[in-house]
């Protein structure tokens, strides 16, 4: 887990209130990253005791509205949320148990950024979403 005094740095650098319940949050997302709510909000419990479902999906969207965390859905599944964010990265998703893995942009810096036809639009972000089975999965029994 990153350490308090880093938590605290974060948020006050995104010019955020520093709370119990955005440290907490935050914490879970450095430390468990690809995490549901739910997830997010049993680490935070675990870290501060009694805390709202409200309190944890408010502390999530302000720290996503402030670019501290990053929120993903892969197709269905719930949302999830990281801490690595700015870079552009991408997502390995098993279809068998759900993992979600990061993963880089295939070639270079960001050439997944060029669309074939971007219509007029200036692409700063693209999601790209690797579908298959992990390591795990595969090696599993049949019928598992």
């Amino acid at each position: 887990m990153r350490n308090e005094p880093q938590i605290e740095g974060l948020l006050r650098g995104a010019a955020l209130r520093i709370t119990a319940q955005r440290k907490a949050v935050l914490a879970a997302v450095h430390d468990h990253p690809h995490s549901d709510t739910d997830t997010v909000l049993a680490m935070t419990r675990d870290r501060i005791g009694s805390v709202s479902h409200q309190a944890v999906y408010d502390a999530l969207r302000t720290l996503t509205d402030a670019g501290l965390v990053r929120r993903i859905q892969p197709a269905g599944s719930l949302a999830r949320y990281e801490a690595r964010v700015g870079d552009n990265h991408h997502h390995l998703v098993c279809r068998s148990c759900g993992v979600v893995r990061d993963v880089d942009c295939a070639v270079g810096e960001a050439p997944c950024l060029t669309a074939s036809d971007d219509g007029g639009f200036v692409v700063d972000e693209a999601e790209v979403v690797y579908w298959g089975l992990c390591p795990d999965c595969r090696s599993a029994p049949p019928g598992r």
